[in-house]
């Protein structure tokens, strides 16, 4: 038996939602990557062990453990693996994490299948370019949050206790997203 996938880059694509999962690896695989799929850490790290992956998309929160595990697990398996790192949960401190544990790119969600590939040709930094404009208030409150709120596992009655703020007043802030 001939084996159509041993040319091609090897991608490890890591996502919960069941759609936009097969969705993206159709694409990806039309771009010419050997696509392999997995719906959570649990599920991607044996895969990953057996065949580490030459490029890999790993979404940020699913159930279980968080895509920064996989990020580190992957980057310690081969420092040479091309990371991207998808969410709809995109701040600041989360980028800088994934960056400094291995994540060679991070996009927000939603993106397409040429924003993922033309990310795996960018280098990884985790000096982020200074703006001409400070962050504002605003965007730097709901930053905190959201880094407080990943310490919590995403439990937003555990981050309001944390903050000393009342559940409903924390989904509100987490609701608004602040300009750049």
């Amino acid at each position: 038996m001939i084996d159509l996938n041993a040319d091609r880059p090897t991608l490890l694509l890591v996502d919960d939602d069941e759609i936009f999962r097969t969705v993206l690896a159709r694409a990806l695989e039309k771009r010419g990557f050997g696509v392999t799929l997995a719906s959570s850490v649990e599920q991607a790290l044996p895969l990953a062990r057996v065949n580490p992956p030459e490029y890999a998309v790993v979404d940020l929160k699913m159930e279980g453990a968080s895509g920064l595990v996989l990020i580190q697990a992957l980057h310690e398996l081969d420092p040479a693996t091309r990371i991207v790192v998808l969410t709809g949960y995109a701040s600041i401190a989360t980028a800088v994490e994934a960056v400094k544990l291995g994540a060679t790119q991070y996009l927000s969600k939603p993106a397409n299948a040429d924003e993922i590939v033309a990310a795996f040709g960018h280098s990884a930094s985790t000096e982020l370019p200074l703006d001409a404009l400070p962050a504002t208030v605003e965007r730097l409150e709901w930053e905190h949050i959201n880094r407080v709120l990943q310490e919590q596992q995403g439990n937003i009655s555990a981050t309001a206790r944390r903050l000393n703020m009342h559940r409903r007043t924390l989904q509100r802030k987490l609701a608004k997203r602040p300009g750049i």
